[in-house]
């Protein structure tokens, strides 16, 4: 609690001892009590961690359930109060639907009837609970769920009783589980036992998977796909033998993550025998095909992502719901499809949303791009995004109290990154360039070191108000991520230069600098006590959060996990930081998830490396938090 608590406490001690009513030792006693207890309330909610991020997709209510005849005629809501709710499956005896729904706070499942009422929460975990299937006799069902150990394991829960326990185990990752007519199998899609490879020339990893089944107690675990790309979603045809699923190059899961994907990336749906794993790939015409299902009279439904009519499509020709739909399962007899679809929402006014933490004792909000708050904590300065190319963005300041955005600096030639405010508030550092890759998400390559000094990046500063823009740096490179000294006399930024890179410190006054790195590095950042920086290096195949002295002394490396951990942020006394790490991995197939890198989650660990601890936890792409300031409190040395 900081200064707050003692603070409190002597200004009670204060009040008792100038009192001279004649107040009596029960009274005081009662007094003492009562004003101590408002005091912690007051130092909880004034110290109460606030933390703003971005969220690729979706914003809050962006997803929705619906219900309609299966050539898409009479669509109607499924609920009569929506929220963000998803994957949605039809129980096999007609009687209720499944779905996914962060009403409440984390992913959980929840129950109703087809005409929507009778709705019911099933699971009320903290963890990441998704991607439900009934048994064959709609009694079980068999879901996808982070508990025990975070990454996405196989659960299955009786209906009757509600427990739950898991199926699989591992980091691999397990998704998409579907029970066999008979009961006596369920199919998922896995990435156990496959690398997780970098995009060719990027950044986001590849996704490969294959499909398995397994015993519902557990055993017969067997691998009926060996690819060595990717197939998911399958789902099982009438005699309990084969199960359709999706299938594409490994490449091709970074093509078709877009809510649009590119033409030329065509899936590919194939039986296969889980007997003998032999695999028949079916005539279903062109596109990019997920979400596939066996249906009465031998024929198959599944989704479009990429055509201009976007939809819902079946292998005899003929057409069902239209939309960005992302997931979708039919009645028993085929007649009827509930669907989840998405929506373009405005963000809310004010640029911040609630959602989800794990910890209550962080408030995590979604905001825009490269969030960055003033040094009062007042003010929120964010990105806009290009509207139509990957050039052209913008800064936006927004008065938190009142919600109200103004534009400080706009480029329609150019991108900029926000770097961060200067210590006394008044002005704002950022970067203005080449920074396609950046924006456009999927279709800019990651250029090599010396590309991308060509390509030429330079550091900027304005006024709060959007007055006296000035250049800070001029000379070949491609420069980003500044953030200034808490003295405000200089700044750390990452550079990409002909004569190398890493990174640098920049006297503000002078414009002279120094070298502080010379490897790999990105995304520096100035602690509030001055005096450690952090940033994040590429290393052994992934990126890792470290800190530095600004002397260039006292290199520590905080982070060893697998995967990549990088876009930090300081809380404001300089004891924690707050990072983006995807070591969770994968927790669904990335079709359905139109972000770039939809394993990216919210951590946070103390300025050592110790106590870290995960804040979100979903399939969606979370990451460049920020750190709210309080009140003024003192900062001491560690």
């Amino acid at each position: 609690m900081g200064e707050t608590l003692p603070y409190a406490l002597r200004a009670i001690y204060d009040y008792l001892r100038r009192d001279d009513r004649g107040t009596t030792i029960p009274q005081m006693r009662s007094l003492i009590i009562a004003l101590t207890a408002m005091a912690i309330l007051l130092a909880e909610t004034h110290t109460r961690r606030k933390i703003a991020l971005a969220r690729v997709y979706p914003q809050p209510g962006q997803l929705g359930l619906f219900v309609a005849a299966s050539d898409g005629s009479d669509e109607h809501p499924l609920l009569a109060s929506a929220d963000t709710d998803y994957d949605p499956a039809w129980a096999p005896d007609g009687g209720s639907i499944v779905f996914t729904s962060e009403r409440n706070g984390s992913a959980d499942l929840f129950r109703v009837n087809p005409d929507g009422s009778g709705l019911k929460q099933l699971t009320a975990d903290p963890a990441y609970d998704d991607q439900a299937t009934f048994s064959s006799d709609s009694k079980q069902l068999a879901f996808v769920s982070t508990r025990g150990g975070g990454t996405a394991n196989l659960w299955t829960m009786d209906l009757v009783t509600g427990r739950a326990r898991a199926l699989t185990s591992g980091p691999g990752g397990d998704f998409r589980p579907s029970w066999s007519p008979d009961g006596k199998w369920i199919a998922f899609s896995s990435g156990r036992d496959n690398p997780v490879p970098f995009a060719s020339g990027r950044w986001e990893r590849l996704q490969l998977s294959d499909i398995y089944v397994i015993r519902p107690d557990g055993s017969g675990l067997k691998k009926i796909t060996k690819s060595g790309n990717f197939c998911g979603s399958p789902k099982w045809m009438g005699d309990s033998s084969h199960v359709i699923a999706y299938c594409m190059t490994a490449e091709q899961t970074l093509a078709n993550r877009r809510a649009s994907p590119d033409p030329g990336n065509d899936t590919r749906l194939v039986s296969i025998d889980t007997g003998t794993a032999a695999s028949t790939e079916l005539n279903t015409g062109p596109g990019v095909k997920i979400n596939p299902s066996w249906l009465p009279g031998n024929e198959t439904g599944y989704i479009r992502k990429d055509t201009a009519d976007p939809g819902i499509y079946y292998s005899s020709g003929r057409r069902g719901p239209a939309g960005q739909i992302r997931g979708a399962s039919w009645s028993p007899d085929g007649k009827l499809v509930v669907f989840c679809r998405r929506a373009n929402t405005p963000r809310p006014a004010g640029g911040a949303k609630r959602t989800f933490s794990r910890n209550s004792k962080y408030e995590l909000s979604l905001t825009g791009i490269l969030p960055a708050f003033s040094p009062s904590g007042r003010e929120l300065v964010t990105n806009s995004p290009p509207s139509a190319t990957p050039r052209g963005s913008s800064i936006s300041v927004t008065a938190l109290e009142t919600g109200i955005s103004k534009v400080v600096y706009e480029d329609k030639n150019r991108n900029v990154l926000v770097g961060g405010w200067s210590p006394d508030g008044r002005r704002i550092i950022f970067a203005i360039g080449e920074f396609a890759a950046f924006f456009d998400g999927f279709h800019s390559r990651f250029l090599k070191v010396g590309d991308r000094a060509e390509t030429g990046a330079r550091l900027a500063i304005v006024n709060a108000d959007g007055t006296g823009l000035t250049e800070l740096t001029a000379e070949p490179g491609n420069n980003a991520f500044p953030s200034f000294s808490p003295d405000g006399k200089r700044f750390v930024y990452r550079t990409f230069t002909e004569d190398g890179y890493g990174l640098r410190i920049m006297n503000l006054e002078t414009k002279t600098g120094k070298i502080l790195t010379r490897q790999y590095d990105n995304f520096p950042l100035w602690s509030p006590r001055g005096d450690l920086i952090t940033f994040s290096r590429q290393i052994e195949g992934a990126y890792e959060i470290y800190t530095i002295k600004p002397d260039g002394s006292s290199l520590k490396r905080l982070t060893f996990t697998k995967g990549n951990d990088a876009h930090m942020a300081w809380s404001p006394d300089g004891e924690y930081i707050v990072f983006t790490s995807s070591r969770m991995g994968f927790k669904d197939e990335v079709a359905y998830t139109d972000a770039p890198q939809p394993y990216g989650e919210i951590f946070v660990m103390r300025y050592d490396g110790t106590g870290v601890e995960q804040l979100t936890d979903n399939q969606w792409e979370e990451g460049t938090p920020a750190w709210q300031p309080m009140a003024a409190s003192h900062i001491g040395g560690r």
